[in-house]
C-alpha cells in the first residue's frame, strides 16, 4: 500500500508538497523543489510513511518501535505529530452539522470519584454532536452548563435542525434552534422509533474501546486523541491511509 501511493515521491521525481516535477538533489542528499522551494529527505519520508502505516493500523507506538527497531520516544512523538495534524484538519474542514442531530456528553480519563451521573472529577468532559448518516463532532468542554453547551451548539449546527438529547436540563432551551426531541432516560426510555441517541452513544463506545489499549493519556493530549477517533469514524468508509498520507505528511511544511 505504501509504495503504491508514494512511489512517485520515493523516486525523487515529483514534489511531495506541490505535486510538480522538477526536484533536484542537494549536497546533503535531500531533494528540493524548484517550484515551491521546499525540501525534504526521501530516506526520512520512507521511514515516516512506514510509521504512518502502523499508525493507520492502530498499532501502539511501543509495538511499532519494536517492529521498526526505533526508539519509542521517536515513534511516540511522530504519532502525536500525526494526531495534531489530524486535529488541525478536522478543525479546518469542519462544516456546520444539520438535519437530524444527536447530542450527548461523555467522560474520558482516570477513575471518577464522587457521585455517579454527570460528575467529572479527574475526567475530561467531552461534548459530541452526531449528524445521522453523516459526521460526528467532538470537543472538550469545561462543564456541561447551559451556557457552555448552547455555545457549542450554536457554533457547530444549523438552525432548523432536529435535535435529539436526553433530559439533561442544559438542553431545555434547544427549541430556539429547531425541533427538540427528548429521550427520557430517567423513565427508562432509551429508543422509541426515531427518538433515540443511539448513534452518538455508539460513537462513545467506538472511541472508548480504542482508548482501552492506551495505558494512560495525559489530560492535555485528550483533544488530539479524540480528534483521531473523530477522523477515523467520519472516514470509516473511505481510504483512510490515503487521507492520512495527505493530512499528516503532504500538508506538513
Amino acid at each position: 500500500m505504501i509504495r503504491g501511493i508514494a512511489r512517485k515521491f520515493f523516486e525523487g521525481k515529483k514534489c511531495l508538497f506541490c505535486d510538480n516535477y522538477g526536484l533536484y538533489r542537494l549536497a546533503d542528499k535531500r531533494v528540493k523543489c524548484k517550484h515551491c522551494n521546499k525540501y525534504y529527505s526521501i530516506k526520512k519520508l520512507k521511514r515516516d510513511l512506514k510509521i504512518l502505516y502502523y499508525f493507520y493500523l492502530e498499532v501502539s507506538a511501543k509495538k511499532t518501535a519494536g517492529e521498526m527497531n526505533l526508539d519509542y520516544g521517536v515513534v511516540h512523538r511522530k504519532f502525536m505529530q500525526f494526531r495534531k495534524s489530524i486535529a488541525d484538519y478536522c478543525n479546518t474542514e469542519a462544516k456546520k452539522l444539520n438535519g437530524k442531530l444527536e447530542m450527548d456528553e461523555s467522560y474520558f480519563g482516570g477513575k471518577r470519584k464522587g457521585n455517579r451521573g454527570r460528575g467529572a472529577n479527574n475526567k475530561a468532559i467531552v461534548f459530541g454532536i452526531l449528524e445521522r448518516k453523516g459526521r460526528v463532532h467532538t470537543v472538550i468542554v469545561p462543564n456541561v452548563s447551559k451556557e457552555t453547551l448552547m455555545k457549542e451548539i450554536e457554533n457547530k449546527t444549523l438552525k432548523g435542525s432536529v435535535f435529539y438529547t436526553d433530559g439533561w436540563k442544559s438542553y431545555n432551551s434547544l427549541h430556539q434552534f429547531g425541533k427538540h426531541s427528548v429521550i427520557k432516560h430517567s423513565e427508562d426510555e432509551f429508543a422509541k422509533d426515531d427518538n433515540h441517541i443511539n448513534g452518538i452513544e455508539g460513537f462513545w463506545s467506538y472511541a472508548k474501546e480504542r482508548f482501552h489499549k492506551y495505558h494512560g493519556i495525559k489530560k492535555n493530549n485528550y483533544p488530539f486523541y479524540l480528534k483521531e477517533m473523530e477522523f477515523r469514524f467520519n472516514n470509516r468508509n473511505e481510504s483512510v491511509f490515503n487521507l492520512l498520507f495527505d493530512t499528516c505528511v503532504r500538508r506538513r511544511v
